[in-house]
């Protein structure tokens, strides 16, 4: 690859990077009333994203292997419990993840 290939390359990439950046502010400027759809997206896709997520990461979990999804069903009990307990997702998802790595890592070998 030559010099100038990796210039536009580069090039490119901050582009297309400062695109994703501005493009919600010049389609949405401040002194507009926000689309209905645009808050609907906001309110219902961190939900969805958060449950695709879980789908798959689950995905090639069996309980019919040697260890019956144990790690993952501990985890998740854990990570629900967390999360109505403290209300706090980063908090849950971290102490779900640790827990889970560690299972898998030492407990179940």
């Amino acid at each position: 690859m030559s010099k100038l290939q990796r210039i536009i390359i580069i090039a490119l990439v901050a582009f297309a990077t400062m695109i994703t950046r501005f493009l919600p502010f010049i389609a949405f400027p401040a002194n507009k009333e926000t689309p209905s759809y645009v808050k609907y997206l906001g309110k219902v896709l961190p939900a969805a994203v958060l449950g695709l997520l879980v789908i798959y990461s689950l995905k090639d979990v069996s309980i019919f292997n040697e260890y019956h999804a144990i790690p993952e069903s501990v985890s998740i009990a854990v990570i629900v419990l967390l999360h109505f307990w403290k209300r706090q997702m980063i908090l849950s998802i971290s102490i779900g993840t640790i827990l889970y790595m560690l299972l898998v890592q030492f407990i179940f070998k």
